[in-house]
């Protein structure tokens, strides 16, 4: 079960990736100096991508568990 807990390692480091990304996409919008529809609009997006980089980082921990449990 190791390849299980080194796959369910890359998928959430993966995950964290894009949670970082998403932080620092949204400093950067909100340095824009853009107006409130505009600066709603790229952070919505930006909410968007957190959500989905979330969701890959808890599948990836789901498998790290897995794969400890079956060891």
């Amino acid at each position: 079960m190791e390849p299980l807990i080194w796959a369910g390692t890359a998928v959430s480091l993966a995950g964290l990736a894009g949670i970082l990304w998403c932080i620092i996409q949204a400093a950067r919008v909100r340095r824009a100096g853009l107006d409130d529809a505009e600066l709603r609009a790229r952070l919505q997006r930006v909410v968007l991508v957190n959500l989905g980089a979330l969701f890959v980082s808890v599948t990836g921990l789901m498998l790290v568990v897995i794969g400890i449990v079956l060891r």
